[in-house]
């Protein structure tokens, strides 16, 4: 009886610890093999047409290009390349801009190694695999909201409030200035007639805005 293919996996992650890290798990994992460990998408996408792996593991925190900009290279050079977003990002915008260009799957750092391993393996079978904090935000997404006089980037802005994070975070979090930041939240206040941050979260939660 022939013995299963070792699945073929490409790394993109410029932190040298969790790259070995990853390396290492998959590859004294038994059906698992890294054929490619990249420190930036650049490089990534110079090698990844004359070794292409079977599943690519791509952090969004890069050097140069981030992994959501490189989706549509990448998508462009293997279109059959199965693309899962390994990264600490979970908030929406990242979520939704990852899977929108080209992303099949979207795995947080923080996953138990053999959540990490199942959602290779998922999505070589043809297979989805999504964290589960990121499957709720999906399934949430679908979900009707209050009516209400935010736009989308202000919701997500507000989204970030309620969850503690403070300008700066946010800025990170959603790739704009604290500026930005700071004037999104100005006009939240403004159109939810409140003042500070704590009445901003507070009707936000009994609303339902988010």
């Amino acid at each position: 009886m022939s013995q299963s293919p070792n699945i073929s996996v490409g790394i993109v992650e410029d932190d040298g610890l969790i790259r070995s890290s990853l390396t290492q798990i998959i590859n004294n994992s038994e059906g698992f093999k890294v054929t490619g460990a990249y420190t930036s998408a650049e490089n990534a996408i110079n090698d990844l047409s004359k070794n292409l792996p079977d599943v690519l593991l791509l952090d969004i925190d890069l050097p140069g290009i981030s992994g959501i900009e490189a989706l549509p290279h990448l998508t462009k050079l293997a279109p059959d390349l199965n693309i899962v977003m390994l990264t600490v990002h979970e908030d929406s915008t990242s979520v939704f801009n990852s899977l929108q260009s080209g992303a099949v799957g979207y795995l947080v750092k923080s996953n138990d190694p053999q959540l990490i391993l199942s959602g290779i393996r998922e999505v070589y079978d043809g297979g989805a695999p999504m964290s589960p904090s990121i499957a709720r935000k999906i399934i949430d997404s679908f979900r009707p909201r209050s009516s209400t006089p935010l736009s989308e980037r202000e919701i997500e802005v507000l989204e970030k409030l309620c969850g503690g994070a403070n300008n700066k975070k946010i800025a990170e979090d959603l790739f704009v200035s604290t500026n930005t930041v700071k004037a999104h939240i100005k006009n939240i206040y403004k159109k939810l007639h409140v003042h500070n941050r704590a009445e901003a979260v507070s009707k936000a939660i009994r609303k339902k805005l988010i």
